[in-house]
């Protein structure tokens, strides 16, 4: 829930437990996990859809009428 974005008071208020309690859930499962993503095969093609929104989105703003 926490990863989905749910807070510690809203996982407070569906489990029915303290949000200390919830804090503690995360760090205990934030402990086990790595520190650092190693994928085994690196992506070959990236999302580049905002990048090209940004681009087109300047290139109009720069003309003046």
């Amino acid at each position: 829930m926490y990863v989905n974005g749910m807070g510690l008071r809203g996982i407070e208020r569906v489990k029915g437990v303290h949000h200390t309690t919830v804090m503690n859930w995360v760090k205990q499962v934030g402990k086990l996990l790595p520190d650092v993503y190693d994928p085994e095969v690196i992506p070959e093609v990236g999302e580049l859809d905002e990048l090209q929104t940004y681009g087109l989105f300047w290139s109009q703003g720069d003309k003046q009428t």
